[in-house]
């Protein structure tokens, strides 16, 4: 029998994400019922509620789902059984003052959305929303599960439960599932062995959303790392690229050079893109200068890129309304469905989420840190699983970042400038630059002046 549910999507007007979720919805035969699409843009959101409601209409669709534009977050919230969010905190005029003013710095950043400068200002702008968000969660639907999507991800799931200590929330990102994909291609060239599925590569989680890592990876009653340690000593120079992808035609794909060398300095394996575990590090290291990103087989990817492919997703989206493409029903990648398929009752699944350290998943840091560890999902619960100690090399990496978070979620409710330069002089990419105090609170002053995120 099929489980009826209700679902709020907050940023329903998205046009890349909702259709990958729409897919899922439209591959699974287990759970239907109808999704509550809210967005500050309702053109947007009506525009995907008939993308949606066309998908859910073909023959090859299994899912069952109807499509409602919501006015408000109220609208949309009431009676949800889950709520996800996906939203951009912002213009991407906005996000081009993230990424590319504390260049004049020589600040570079390869995506600009979680750490750095970048991140840090993107925060100020989405740490308000998930204010909003939080309390309307906790007026309209506080017993949902609410699903969040959105970058800064470990600032936004703070957000949540500084406003809203009881919420049943988490992250979900998939930049874990991509080195698993990277562990199983390994394995395979190296062992002339097959593996079926990415998913049949375990892991132990550990870290902070985007700078995550395994210290444990195996492929039955086999240990990956050796096996990951031997390709990295023959092949190191050239890397390792997904099939299917080149990192010079990309602005996501890398060769994983950077996770490699960060394996061979501190002996666990870096579990996010190249793009984003460079942003963590030392301003002098991995993104010292664009010549520097191109040596390690990774991209900056620019704002005026993401203004272009925006151009595109908005064509297609008229082509999907008019019935010019469809979507190919095919899997996209992301578990979002299989989980709440999980907390429905439906299954039992495991899975990597962002979470406060409450359980003490990392005991060696702080309570207060949102950390990224696996977590079983079963029948309306999420319960982490406790993944060890960091080890303290990797923990003084992390620290500054997980400090930073609590400087820059203060900073955002409390309107303290001062909080703001204070993150900045400690942040990792910043400090690798050894900028004077005078440039990096006149940058500060200019970034927020850019954006009006205080």
């Amino acid at each position: 029998m099929r489980k009826n549910i209700q679902i709020a999507y907050i940023g329903g007007g998205s046009r890349g994400w909702a259709w990958n979720f729409m897919t899922d919805l439209a591959m699974d035969d287990e759970i239907g019922g109808r999704l509550r699409l809210y967005d500050i843009d309702e053109e947007a959101a009506d525009k995907n509620a008939r993308i949606g409601a066309h998908l859910m209409s073909r023959p090859d669709a299994k899912g069952e789902w109807e499509f409602s534009v919501c006015k408000s977050l109220a609208e949309a919230l009431e009676g949800s059984d889950f709520v996800v969010i996906s939203i951009l905190p912002g213009t991407f005029d906005e996000m081009a003052v993230d990424v590319h003013m504390p260049e004049r710095l020589g600040i570079y950043q390869s995506v600009g959305d979680t750490a750095g400068p970048g991140g840090m200002i993107r925060a100020l702008r989405t740490i308000p929303m998930f204010v909003e968000i939080a309390e309307a969660v906790r007026e309209y639907a506080p017993q949902a599960w609410v699903i969040n999507y959105t970058n800064p991800m470990s600032l936004c799931v703070k957000t949540l439960y500084e406003v809203y200590p009881e919420i049943k929330a988490f992250g979900c990102c998939h930049e874990v599932f991509g080195t698993q994909k990277v562990l199983k291609g390994i394995y395979e060239r190296q062992t002339g062995g097959k593996i079926e599925d990415w998913h049949d590569v375990f892991v132990n989680v550990i870290g902070i959303n985007h700078f995550t890592w395994f210290t444990e990876a195996s492929y039955g009653d086999i240990d990956l790392f050796p096996i990951y340690r031997d390709y990295i000593e023959r092949h190191f120079e050239e890397g390792y690229e997904l099939e299917g992808e080149n990192w010079l035609n990309s602005h996501f794909a890398c060769r994983h050079r950077v996770k490699m060398d960060l394996f061979k300095r501190y002996g666990l394996i870096a579990a996010a893109g190249d793009r984003h575990l460079a942003e963590f590090m030392p301003g002098d290291e991995y993104l010292k200068d664009p010549e520097t990103v191109k040596s390690w087989n990774f991209s900056l990817t620019s704002v005026d890129w993401r203004k272009k492919d925006l151009q595109n997703r908005l064509a297609r989206s008229q082509r999907l309304l008019t019935g010019a493409e469809e979507i190919p029903l095919v899997e996209t990648g992301e578990e979002g469905v299989m989980l709440i398929k999980a907390l429905c009752g439906l299954s039992r699944s495991i899975s990597n989420v962002n979470l406060p350290n409450r359980g003490l998943q990392i005991p060696n840091l702080p309570e207060t840190a949102v950390v990224e560890t696996n977590a079983v999902f079963s029948r309306d619960s999420v319960r982490p699983i406790q993944a060890g100690k960091v080890p303290q090399k990797v923990k003084e990496l992390l620290m500054p970042h997980i400090e930073n978070h609590d400087r820059i979620y203060n900073a955002a409710r409390r309107h303290d400038v001062e909080l703001v330069v204070e993150a900045f002089l400690h942040d990792p990419l910043v400090m690798g630059k050894k900028c004077s105090e005078e440039d990096i609170r006149l940058l500060v002053k200019d970034m927020i002046a850019g954006t009006k995120a205080l």
